[in-house]
This record gives structure tokens, C-alpha cells and sequence, in this order.
């Protein structure tokens, strides 16, 4: 029965696994927008563009392209890193999410009703951990790569006996909404929306990755993804098996590190899966508040929108490694692969 209740946890929380330096177009080069300098922050001059995409080698939600506008804002040139946050925490006191004993009151909500409440001890303080397999997996069994582990949080990324030392120029992982926004508030900044993070991530193309059509162009790794065969053999190309240092890779023509590969990064709007389908048919958009989700994935979730894919998107799995592509995250959990980065407005 123990075992029966600690599935179903997991299945809540779980997220789908799922050269030169190019020239830079910042919008602190070409706006006109006159803004002092903000350290660490790329100033992304506003505009239309092209949401979403066309191609049908992509996911569902993710079609059809749509256009969006979006003012000018700051961006931070890369991911929230462990050091970063660490200054946080110590300034503030802050506990995380993972850090804390689950709240049954919250995580029935992401359950079918008439679910009864689990024991005590099975009610602990941890987050998903993705641990690879020793051998070849069923893909449709995400369980065999992701582990419920307690203890485990963002100075314990891997559990108890895990530690940040030598990582503090990684992203932060095991980071739950909750935790992203009041890091983003105490910064005095805010998380981007959806189509905030897309249009920056693009970096003024509309091509399939910010540098162009090809992941790997001449053989050149341009973000830390997952090389081999997923999950259990990672070969790791690029020179990264797990989070790779921010700034390991070039940046977009916006000087974004990352936007790519590394860590999902988690964004402000609810997840709709449906979303672009409505807008092109005419169909009323859902309402944004939280009652009204939509992921035929996970229906009792509730989610924001995440994007960029992560160091464990692989050509043989999840393939989310592009501007376009958009998961859902629940809310009240945070993962090995999931991080995040911040805005401010103009």
C-alpha cells in the first residue's frame, strides 16, 4: 500500500524528460530606447513575431504559429545560477518548496477526487531526481528514469551526500514557482511570459534553433543536450552529462546564454496545451486563472508554461530543444532538469 500511494506522488510531480561568436543584435546596441545598463541583463528592444510553428516535426501544443507583440524588456543574460540563489537564501532565510514537508491540502488538488490521504511517512521533504537506468527502458515508463528522492533539493541536487561544491556557475534545479518567484521578487524582477521568453530565445530568426536549421551546424555543439541513446546511455558530446556551467555555449544574436539545453526554464502564463489551436480556430481562449489548465497529459495538474528543453532532451526522446517547444510544469514541485531566469520591466 506504501508502495501504491508513493506512485502516485511521483506520478504528480513528475515532468517529461521532456565556432565563432555569432553577431550580437542586444537591443542595448540598436534601440532607442534610452536605458541605463543593468549588470548582468540584455535590454530586448520590443516587436512582432511569429509564436509557436508550423512544422509538423513538433509537438501538438506548440501548433500553429500565431503572432504575438511584445514590449521592450530586460532579460537576464543567463539562467538563475546556484550562486545567485544562494545569495538569495542567505539575505532572506528562504526555505524552498523541496525543502519542506508536501502539503496534502496542495497536492490534492492534482489528484482525481475521492483520493484518501497518504501515511504520514510517506509525506516528506525531497524532489524528482532524474537517475539514467543501467540498460535500455520502455520510453512510455518515465518512472524508470525519474526517482522521488528525499532529501534532495538545491544544494542536495542528487540527495543526501550531494552538494553545489564547483557547480555555483550551474543553474539552480529542484526550483518550484513558488521559489522562482520569490527569488524574482526580492531581485526586484519577475519571471517572463511565455511569449516574453520565446521572441528573446529566437534572437531574431524564426528558424527552427536560434542559430539556425541544423542542432549540431558543422559539428558544433551549440547547447548541453542529452547525446546517445536515452535514458540510460549518455555519451555526452557536447562535454556535459548533467548541467553544464551558464555561458558554456555561445549566445543568441540577443546575447542570451542558454536559452537552449541546459535547464527548462520556468515562465509566468498557465500551461494551455490547446492554446494556439483555439486562437487560429476562433475558439475563446481559456480563462488564465489556474482552474483553468489544459493538459490532456496530466488533467489534474495544475501548470506553468516551461521552455527550451533541458540537458536530458535527446533526438530519441522529448526533441524540445527548440524556441517553439512548451511543456508543462506543475506548480508545487521542482526537478533535477528545471530551472530558471528572470525580466524586468523597461
Amino acid at each position: 500500500m506504501k508502495y501504491h500511494y508513493l506512485s502516485i506522488i511521483i506520478s504528480l510531480l513528475i515532468i517529461f524528460a521532456c565556432g565563432s561568436k555569432p553577431e550580437q543584435k542586444s537591443a542595448n546596441q540598436t534601440s532607442g530606447i534610452d536605458q541605463k545598463p543593468i549588470q548582468g541583463m540584455v535590454l530586448i528592444e520590443g516587436g512582432d513575431f511569429t509564436m509557436g510553428t508550423n512544422d509538423q516535426n513538433s509537438y501538438p501544443s506548440e501548433r500553429p504559429a500565431v503572432l504575438r507583440k511584445v514590449a521592450s524588456f530586460w532579460m537576464d543574460e543567463t539562467e538563475v545560477t546556484n550562486k545567485q540563489f544562494a545569495a538569495f537564501v542567505e539575505a532572506t532565510g528562504y526555505v524552498t518548496v523541496a525543502e519542506r514537508k508536501p502539503d496534502w491540502e496542495d497536492m490534492k488538488q492534482t489528484l482525481p477526487p475521492g483520493i484518501p490521504k497518504p501515511d504520514e511517512s510517506l509525506l516528506v521533504a525531497g524532489s524528482l531526481v532524474f537517475v539514467a537506468p543501467d540498460q535500455a527502458v520502455s520510453l512510455d515508463d518515465i518512472s524508470q528514469w525519474w526517482q522521488w528522492v528525499p532529501g534532495a533539493y538545491w544544494k542536495q541536487p542528487e540527495g543526501p551526500g550531494s552538494d553545489i561544491q564547483g557547480k555555483e556557475n550551474h543553474p539552480v534545479v529542484h526550483i518550484a514557482l513558488e521559489d522562482a518567484e520569490a527569488y524574482a521578487a526580492w531581485a526586484g524582477k519577475r519571471l517572463p511570459t511565455e511569449a516574453e521568453w520565446e521572441y528573446a530565445a529566437k534572437g531574431g530568426n524564426n528558424s527552427r534553433f536560434p542559430w539556425g536549421n541544423e542542432l549540431t551546424p558543422a559539428g558544433n555543439f551549440k547547447a548541453n543536450t542529452f547525446q546517445g541513446e536515452f535514458p540510460h546511455q549518455n555519451i555526452s558530446s557536447d562535454g556535459f552529462e548533467g548541467t553544464a556551467p551558464v555561458r558554456s555555449f555561445t549566445p543568441n544574436n540577443y546575447g542570451l546564454y542558454d536559452m537552449i539545453g541546459n535547464v527548462w526554464e520556468l515562465t509566468s502564463d498557465w500551461f494551455d496545451a490547446a492554446a494556439f489551436m483555439r486562437e487560429k480556430a476562433m475558439v475563446p481562449a481559456l480563462d488564465t486563472s489556474v482552474s483553468k489548465c489544459y493538459n490532456p497529459e496530466n488533467p489534474y495538474a495544475i501548470e506553468k508554461v516551461i521552455k527550451g528543453g533541458s540537458f536530458l532532451c535527446a533526438d530519441d526522446y522529448c526533441i524540445n530543444y527548440r524556441p517553439s517547444a512548451r511543456r508543462g510544469q506543475d506548480v508545487y514541485s521542482g526537478t533535477s532538469n528545471v530551472g530558471f531566469r528572470c525580466v524586468k520591466d523597461v
